[in-house]
């Protein structure tokens, strides 16, 4: 497995798997995932796979230490002491001890709050001191722009290990990416096959067609490739195997620059400053 160092000198691995809609109920899917080599889970509460997820860890046997496990705090529970509760109910509910990542899931913004650069940093005041008690080992942020990572980095402590974001071919955020290279956050991406509306692209068709592998692999190793960890979602066996046989190929500085550029497609409409709403899907 290949591994990715963060901006804190933790490891964790370079791919994981996403239990969003895939696991409910279902503590036999993760266990696949573990069995196709999978090393990262990607859970959160509003998934309603945490208890699965922790379940699925110790039936299969594999040291806790080897599996990085990522939770998030859901947007409805921002806040210092709403934080301090909504972490204390995942990590019960995954019957671990600590969790490997915790992110904000969303960030507050000014629909919703009369302050929410002030919520934010509440919100991550809270991490900090879960951090410092030994119960997270690294904590991050997902769907941030940089104006609310800007105003996060004004009163953190600590800086986000991480963030992620909706990252495909067809809508990649070059701004946020860039600002998160540029500030150490390392990027992962959820969505990253954009659930399945790149597939009938000819770009990516011709693309795997001369590498021999399938349009999903080109876009999880264009991923890898940006600097970036893909958290692919798989129901069967044969596509979680498919999704994680992406480290043996390479593409080529023109084939990234062709991908790049692609226009978009398949964006979820979920923004940062307009939640609950969202946009119209392209």
């Amino acid at each position: 497995m290949k591994t990715i160092q963060l901006n804190n000198g933790v490891t964790i691995p370079a791919i994981g798997y996403g239990t969003y809609k895939t696991a409910e109920n279902d503590v036999s899917i993760i266990l696949s995932a573990l069995e196709c080599g999978y090393r990262l889970l990607d859970t959160a509460s509003i998934y309603k796979t945490e208890q699965q997820t922790g379940a699925a860890i110790r039936e299969s046997g594999i040291p806790r230490e080897e599996i990085t496990v990522i939770s998030k705090v859901w947007r409805n529970d921002l806040g210092y002491h709403k934080t301090k509760e909504a972490f204390a109910k995942s990590l019960k509910q995954t019957g671990l001890n600590y969790l490997d990542l915790y992110l904000i899931h969303w960030p507050a913004n000014a629909r919703n709050f009369n302050n929410w650069q002030k919520t934010n940093a509440e919100t991550w005041r809270a991490m900090e001191e879960l951090l410092e008690e030994g119960k997270i080992k690294s904590i991050g942020v997902s769907n941030f722009w940089p104006e609310h990572l800007e105003a996060l980095l004004d009163s953190a402590k600590i800086k986000p290990a991480v963030n992620q974001i909706e990252f495909h071919p067809g809508y990649w955020q070059p701004e946020t990416t860039q600002y998160c290279k540029e500030k150490g956050i390392f990027l992962q991406a959820w969505s990253p096959l954009a659930r399945g509306r790149i597939f009938g692209n000819e770009i990516l068709i011709a693309i795997a067609n001369r590498h021999h592998k399938t349009v999903s692999q080109i876009a999880l190793r264009w991923i890898v490739q940006q600097g970036v960890i893909p958290i692919p979602k798989a129901a069967s066996k044969e596509r979680m195997n498919e999704n994680f046989d992406i480290f043996d190929f390479v593409l080529s500085d023109e084939e990234m620059e062709l991908i790049n550029n692609l226009p978009e497609t398949g964006f979820s409409g979920e923004r940062p400053d307009l939640w609950p709403e969202r946009m119209p899907q392209s």
